[in-house]
């Protein structure tokens, strides 16, 4: 990326060997560090330069006749006229006066590429999308490339739901104690990148088969004071603010970010199901809807100390509070023989109120040697995480006739309090060896215990509650992972190499204290990865690579608890999981153009023992999804990302991925087996009209099989607009999130037993996010010292 943002600079240099063979130099020195220095000749720019952190440059140009123009923000630019330069030339130290003007007067202004490209990653500047304003860090991921979010929250990563994600390359309570659940209550404000890592190498954790979402949260370590604050509103009740500060001086930086957002989300859902009973078939017709308010709260600061410029100490805290309250109202229309026999109408609500403070401590140290690459880093870090989920289910029952159905009328209690603790202790080493090869070497060791205390009651004829037998346990689950790696890498010419191994330990206690049970699994294993670069020129490049990698059951994938709202379709664990593993092929392209960029790849993995959820349904219509270890799922494709500028004033992103996926999960069921071809595209246009940025954002899933039914397409687009205010300091977005109303998740599935003919057949849709309108104002604010420094940023940037 380094070499792109150079491009421009080089293709002036090339143009200026076109009309001379010689070149001299021009040096000199400016008294404002940072300063940018333009060479023209009339009205036509002929190069340029930025000054170095003592003001002093370097242009080189054929000799003429020119025009040095030099400006730096907070001062007056200077302009030194008809200048001939017939041989080098130093032109001293060139004092530039301090301005009287604001710096809104200053009209530079750069902007990240939405999306930056490396063979091993890609890197999104998220908050270039018009889009992102105003909603959380799962909405964000849904809207990248590769990346598919489904109504209840759970990501995928090119189609695969075992994706690892991590906060500033840690795993971090922001994320959520159930996997990726937290990202729904994380601002997107707070967000200033994320990195997708398909293919990771043995650097990184073993867990996660499709690859690694890493989020990087925004951080500033400029000198002085500066930050930025932004506020959104928007319907369903979408009300929130972010503030984002920095301080640093000499050796000391600080650094808080804050945010606080008020949301409603309104979703629905709607199944109908037929169950065969061998004698006859019993239907059902339900329909449900949801209103979710939550008011949250997080809080990110810390220090970092700067012994010197290649050694520095961070300390930071990570607090955030989550309060929900879940209202859903589920209507149950009982069928039995026809559906004009009605057989019951049942009433059901769930009212819960939900209470989730977590904190993060970390202390991280890294230095830099005088050896060029050679680096040294340690991280230690505790998560605390607590959730209590207090639940009311008022339930009312009629029969087909109209009259009451007293059995059908219940109150219930369900109270379920969750605790994770975890330190994570590691350790990373750089070494370069010679001109090109280095070796890379780290340590990692993570301790977590997560205790579930749960408890279902009914209320009796005497109007005491007491326990549903059954549904009353404590669920304790203790991890022990400890790893290391080696990994050589070298380059020759235009190949480079890396190879890696990770060797992990794994030691699992799970217990369930009511009953006594325990399920432990210990086992150890090794994780090769190797990569491949072969380098045409510096824009166009190949790359192989190929990892072994693992899935270990999650706390929510083991946990024998079952979901209760929803009175009809219940969700647990299965405490008899093993892990997963996968081997990874990926073979990708990478080629920049003047005007844009474009990486491909064909991948491949297989994956034995595949954890897979599976619906089974008995004969009065109550359904039970607990997952399961399948023999073997294999999945191949073609994915392809571009991003082109086609003029000044707009650009176009596109990613598409086709793939197909053979699953055999024969093991659970004979007929449980799927041979399926699926795909999903991106688009975006982003068009400047004016001093109005405009963006649409279209989204396609294709549908595709399962081994146990089918998923059905989804559609849906965003627009948004947006336009600076405040001369340059203001940001004001407008967006509509899913215009026509159509993210609509659409499912079947099925069983159906040869033998006595018995069996089900279920369709539904759900839609756990409608149509909403968000308006959002971002200010920005500096101190002049910062000016410099910044303007140079932006200039590299914009390049």
């Amino acid at each position: 990326m380094k070499l792109l943002r150079l491009l421009p600079i080089l293709a002036l240099l090339c143009a200026n060997s076109l009309f001379a063979q010689s070149k001299i130099k021009i040096q000199g020195e400016v008294n404002v560090p940072f300063s940018s220095i333009r060479l023209f000749k009339g009205t036509s720019l002929v190069t340029g330069t930025i000054g170095n952190e003592k003001g002093k440059f370097t242009l080189e140009a054929a000799p003429g006749l020119y025009d040095v123009l030099i400006e730096s923000i907070g001062y007056e630019p200077l302009k030194l006229a008809n200048q001939t330069f017939n041989a080098s030339v130093n032109l001293g130290l060139i004092t530039v006066k301090e301005s009287n003007q604001t710096l809104n007067e200053v009209v530079v202004k750069g902007q990240k590429a939405s999306m930056e490209l490396n063979l091993d990653k890609r890197i999104f500047n998220v908050g270039t999308d018009l889009a992102n304003k105003g909603v959380t860090a799962s909405e964000i991921l849904g809207n990248l490339p590769s990346i598919q979010v489904d109504p209840e929250g759970v990501i995928k990563l090119r189609g695969s739901d075992n994706v690892r994600i991590l906060i500033d390359g840690k795993p971090s309570t922001l994320a959520g104690i159930n996997g990726s659940s937290g990202l729904q209550s994380l601002q997107g404000n707070l967000i200033d990148k994320v990195e997708i890592i398909t293919n990771p190498s043995a650097r990184y954790e073993a867990e996660g088969m499709a690859g690694i979402i890493n989020i990087v949260l925004k951080k500033n370590q400029n000198q002085g004071f500066n930050g930025a604050i932004e506020t959104t509103t928007g319907y369903p009740e979408n009300f929130g603010g972010t503030a984002i500060v920095n301080y640093r001086k000499n050796k000391f930086n600080f650094f808080v970010n804050y945010g606080v957002f008020y949301r409603r989300t309104p979703g629905r859902n709607s199944l109908y199901q037929e169950v065969y009973t061998g004698k006859q078939t019993n239907y059902l017709n339900q329909n449900s809807s949801s209103n979710v308010t939550g008011l949250v709260n997080n809080v990110r600061g810390g220090a970092d100390y700067f012994f010197n410029d290649k050694t520095i100490l961070t300390a930071s805290y990570i607090y955030r509070r989550t309060d929900v309250q879940r209202i859903t109202d589920f209507n149950y229309l009982d069928y039995r023989g026809n559906l004009f026999n009605l057989f019951s109408d049942t009433y059901r609500q769930q009212d819960e109120t939900e209470a989730e403070p977590n904190g993060e401590y970390a202390l991280t140290f890294k230095k830099s040697f005088a050896k060029k690459g050679k680096e040294f880093s340690a991280d230690l870090r505790y998560l605390d995480y607590w959730e209590r989920s207090d639940q009311t289910y008022t339930q009312y029952g009629k029969k087909g006739d109209g009259s009451a159905f007293p059995e059908l009328t219940k109150v219930q209690k369900a109270l379920n309090d969750e605790f994770e603790r975890q330190w994570i202790l590691q350790a990373d080493y750089v070494n370069p060896i010679g001109k090109d090869a280095k070796i890379e070497m780290g340590l990692r060791t993570s301790f977590r215990n997560m205790i579930n205390d749960y408890m279902v009651t009914e209320k009796q004829a005497s109007g005491a509650f007491t326990v549903v037998p059954g549904l009353k346990n404590v669920f304790n689950y203790q991890e022990n992972i400890s790893a290391a790696y080696l990994i050589f890498g070298n380059k020759m010419k235009q190949f480079s190499y890396q190879f890696g191994l990770r060797a992990e330990t794994t030691d699992i206690q799970t217990v369930l204290e009511e009953t006594g049970e325990k399920n432990p699994r210990n086992y150890a294993n090794l994780f090769p990865s190797a990569h491949f670069t072969y380098t045409i020129t510096p824009d166009n490049s190949f790359q192989f690579s190929y990892s072994r990698r693992v899935r270990r059951p999650t706390y929510n994938d083991l946990s024998p608890f079952v979901t209760f709202s929803d009175n009809r379709n219940f969700f647990s664990g299965n405490p008899n999981l093993n892990p997963e593993f996968t081997n990874s092929f990926d073979l990708g392209h990478l080629k920049y153009f003047d005007k844009g960029s474009i990486s491909s790849s064909v991948y491949y993995r297989q994956t034995f023992g595949k954890i897979e959820r599976f619906r089974t349904v008995d004969t009065l219509g109550f359904a039970r999804t607990l997952p399961a270890n399948l023999s073997d799922q294999q999945s191949m494709g073609i994915e392809v990302a571009s991003s082109w500028n086609f003029t000044k004033s707009y650009k176009a992103d596109l990613s598409f991925n086709a793939f197909r996926a053979i699953t055999d999960a024969s093991n659970v069921n004979a007929a449980f087996k799927s041979d399926t071809y699926s795909w999903f595209a991106r688009h975006s246009s982003r068009i400047k009209i004016g001093a109005t940025d405009f963006q649409i954002r279209a989204n396609y899933e294709a549908p595709q099989l399962t081994p146990q039914g089918s998923r059905g397409y989804m559609a849906w687009m965003d627009l948004s607009a947006s336009k600076d205010i405040l001369k340059g300091n203001g940001t004001l977005t407008f967006s509509i999130l899913d215009i026509f109303n159509s993210r609509i998740n659409r499912y079947e599935s099925r069983f159906l037993e040869p033998r006595d003919g018995s069996g089900f057949y279920t369709r539904g849709e759900s839609q756990g996010r409608l149509r909403s309108f968000n308006l959002t104002f971002n200010y920005r604010f500096k101190t002049t010292k910062q000016a410099a420094k910044q303007r140079r940023s932006m200039m590299d940037e914009e390049n």
